[in-house]
């Protein structure tokens, strides 16, 4: 027998044919070429076949593109007696998500023969009976369809009953015997017949039973039912003992009251769910009703007299739905992570729900949480999609429990949840933020390499390698280096490093532009200023600029006799490069020939007389001044000043000849008149010197040369980093001597400004600049008998 496979394409849908009981494996159709669809397509989007039901009849060969028989498939097992019988499925691909419906029609096949309940029936017939008395027989039942199923009963002998069948609304056969002669018991109390019911396929399949006829005695009259046929309903879900109906049947005999009633050829389906009271005709439910299994019964039922006479009516009965079943949903595709920057109208999954009940009670509405970014949308019948409603944000919400609710319209109202989990995957969209716009950090000088100076710490709000900070300097320069030859930073902790040994006195501050910049791709960074300060140490000691100490000759500061308490005697004056109160110098007097003729002031450095000078005082005053920061530790310096107490230049030279080396007077004439003869000799070549570089002066108007000998006192130049305060005047002196005057007078000439002031070379030159500056009126210091003794 050969059958015709079929395939056509519906909107969404394409429907095929085949016949029942193919073996497993056999093709059912292309579906790929039906479909349009290139079998890498197939597997690309992991192809399957998704079915509501319990079996899979059908699978699917992604390869070829196939459909092909997975299990047996009994049309009558799956179907039952409705004659149109068919399965659907459904074809799913992902990426993206496509649907096709595909419905399969199963043809019926001459498989099964008609059979009969019994294989042998009994029937009591009173000899009574008059020609023309009908007698119900058991139908066969023939589960094909069509031609297939049941066509024609035969009798055989027929030489007292005739068939008489009957055709129903629905196509079902009914049969009974007809008497046609009246049967006598007393020439034949037996009778054996063959029933014979034939189908219409092909080959032909044929079912019989043997029908035993016993003759009885009279009984004229047989029951009548009441009505032809009874027809109720009931609720699924019944409880046992439910009373259904009853049926009634009357007998014109006088033994009517002995009519029994019974279900004639019940199915197995009748027996477990109904029964029949065979005194009463009641029938109540003995069994669980259920609507999506059997939605309506129908049955025949007989009565019979004790004289064998019998009537038979249909019973026919509807069940009636109850909301019973809640819907079923099927997770069909599900993604279970999202990128936040998903697009609206993502699909997150496809939901598959089924209700079983039928009319409101199967109508189903699905929705989940407004306050989700997320919404339902509904596809194909029974098919729903989740989808992206607005925009969704990580650092916002890491995490979804979407809760999707399925309910029904029965009454009461069923309901059933599924709840999907859904990550929410990271992407770069923030950028690395530092905790402050600008960053100050202090570090003390004389730092020692890879010394930390200070942290600076970015958050991002991302996730994973889109959070992983790295840091980095920005490129550029300080003082024509590097800014990496200064600092290094740790690019994972964000730990800022000296590379070098920083001096304030040469760098106070400087800034650098520090980035931050993540892992992602592409990376996302930001920027941050950070200002280093230097901060000064106490790592210089003061400076002493006058007196001038020197080991080839001796400055000596002269004070008359007739000085007066507070005379000026000199002044120290000394510098210290560093800063703020590392800078700071104070004065004090350490040792002194005399301590009480003399004081220092602590915060000038000046030395004045405290007392008036006496006879009784030393010509010789010998004194040491220390000069010391305000620093911690403090650091200071020590100055010796010579002093000479004495009205006279000749007085006192006999007391300094030796003076530097400490030695005693020597009570010798004759060397005190060398002595003398060659100071004199100095002092008139010295007085030379003076008026020819006053004449110079006066002739270059600007320019100074001064000869002098070498151990004349020098005054050096003060480097412009020095701190205000510790120098603020700087005093040029012009002297005159002579040899037969007791005072020698040191004239003030004008004060320099600190850029006016250069540095002295070793033979004694000083060279003033061509421009002097603007004088100091206020300041007007005269210094007397002033000295240098060779």
């Amino acid at each position: 027998m050969a059958f015709t496979l079929s395939a056509h394409m519906a909107t969404g849908q394409i429907r095929y044919s085949i016949p029942e009981e193919m073996t497993v494996g056999s093709f059912v159709g292309n579906i790929g070429s039906d479909l349009g669809l290139e079998p890498k397509r197939l597997v690309s989007g992991k192809a399957r076949v998704f079915t509501t039901g319990v079996s899979e009849y059908v699978a699917l060969d992604m390869e070829k593109g196939h459909l092909i028989v997975k299990e047996r498939i009994d049309r009558e097992q799956l179907c039952g007696e409705v004659s149109a019988c068919s399965i659907s499925f459904d074809v799913i691909l992902e990426n993206p998500i496509e649907l096709y419906r595909v419905n399969v029609d199963i043809l019926d096949i001459n498989d099964n023969s008609p059979v009969f309940p019994r294989g042998e029936l009994e029937l009591e017939i009173s000899e009574a009976a008059l020609p023309g008395a009908r007698f119900s027989l058991e139908s066969a039942i023939d589960q094909d369809v069509g031609m297939n199923t049941l066509q024609k009963y035969t009798l055989h002998p027929t030489n007292h009953f005739n068939l008489n069948i009957q055709s129903g609304a629905d196509g079902s056969k009914s049969v009974a015997m007809v008497l046609q002669t009246a049967l006598d018991r007393e020439k034949e109390k037996h009778h054996y017949l063959t029933l014979t019911a034939v189908d219409g396929g092909k080959p032909q399949r044929s079912g019989t039973v043997k029908i035993h006829i016993l003759v009885l005695d009279g009984n004229d009259n047989a029951p009548v039912f009441s009505q032809s046929s009874y027809k109720t309903s009931i609720i699924e879900n019944a409880p046992t003992g439910t009373l259904v109906t009853t049926v009634s049947a009357s007998d014109a005999d006088e033994s009517s009251h002995n009519i029994q009633y019974y279900f004639e050829h019940p199915s197995a389906t009748v027996k477990a769910l109904f029964d029949i009271d065979s005194e009463s005709g009641e029938v109540r439910v003995t069994g669980e009703i259920d609507y999506e299994k059997h939605k309506q019964f129908k049955f025949e039922v007989t009565a019979k007299d004790h004289g064998g006479l019998s009537d038979s009516s249909e019973i026919l009965i509807d069940v009636i739905d109850v909301n019973d079943n809640p819907p079923k949903m099927t997770i069909m595709s599900f993604s279970s992570s999202l990128p936040e920057d998903a697009g609206l109208g993502t699909v997150v999954a496809m939901i598959n729900v089924q209700d079983l009940d039928s009319g409101d009670n199967g109508r189903i509405t699905c929705s989940i949480d407004r306050d989700l970014p997320f919404k339902m949308q509904s596809s194909l019948t029974n098919y729903f999609s989740v989808v992206t409603d607005s925009a969704l944000d990580r650092e916002h919400t890491q995490e979804y429990n979407i809760t999707i609710t399925a309910v029904d319209r029965g009454s009461p109202v069923l309901s059933s949840r599924e709840i999907l989990t859904l990550k929410i995957s990271d992407v770069n969209d923030h950028a690395p933020q530092f905790q402050q716009q600008i960053y100050n950090a202090y570090v003390l000088e004389n730092n020692s390499p890879s010394v930390s100076i200070i942290s600076v710490k970015a958050e991002d709000a991302d996730w994973g390698p889109n959070a992983r900070v790295s840091y980095f300097i920005a490129d550029g320069d300080l003082n024509g280096d590097p800014i990496t030859s200064y600092v290094s930073i740790n690019s994972d902790s964000g730990v800022i490093y000296a590379v070098k040994s920083f001096d304030f006195e040469q760098l106070k501050a400087f800034k650098i532009q520090v980035k931050a910049q993540d892992g992602g791709s592409p990376p996302l960074s930001s920027n941050t200023t950070l200002n280093i300060f230097i901060q000064d140490q106490n790592d210089n000691a003061p400076q002493i600029l006058y007196p001038v100490q020197t080991s080839s000759s001796v400055v000596a500061e002269m004070v008359p006799r007739s000085a007066d308490v507070g005379y000026l005697v000199t002044k120290v004056v000394s510098v210290d490069v560093d800063s703020g109160q590392n800078a700071w110098l104070s004065y004090k007097l350490q040792k002194a020939t005399d301590r009480t003729l003399f004081e220092v002031g602590a915060q000038n450095g000046e030395i004045r007389t405290v007392r008036q000078v006496t006879d009784k005082d030393a010509v010789k005053q010998r004194l040491t001044v220390v000069v010391e920061d305000n620093g911690q530790p403090s650091r200071s310096a020590t100055v010796i000043v010579n002093v000479a107490v004495a009205d006279s230049f000749p007085e006192v030279i006999s007391e300094f000849t030796n003076f530097n080396h400490d030695t005693t007077y020597s009570d010798n004439l004759t060397f005190y008149l060398i002595l003398a003869l060659a100071v004199v000799s100095v002092l008139f070549i010295f007085s030379l010197i003076a008026i020819i570089s006053v004449k110079i002066y006066r002739w270059r108007q600007n320019r100074l040369f001064y000869k002098s000998a070498p151990n004349l006192p020098v005054i050096p130049y003060y480097p412009p980093v020095y701190a205000d305060g510790t120098l603020q005047r700087v005093y040029n002196y012009e002297m005159c001597g002579t040899t037969d005057s007791r005072m020698s007078d040191i004239k003030f000439v004008r004060p320099y400004s600190q850029n006016t002031l250069v540095n002295v070379s070793h033979a004694g030159t000083v060279q003033r600049e061509k421009k002097e500056q603007e004088e100091d009126a206020d300041l007007s210091i005269e210094v007397r008998n002033s000295f240098c003794l060779l």
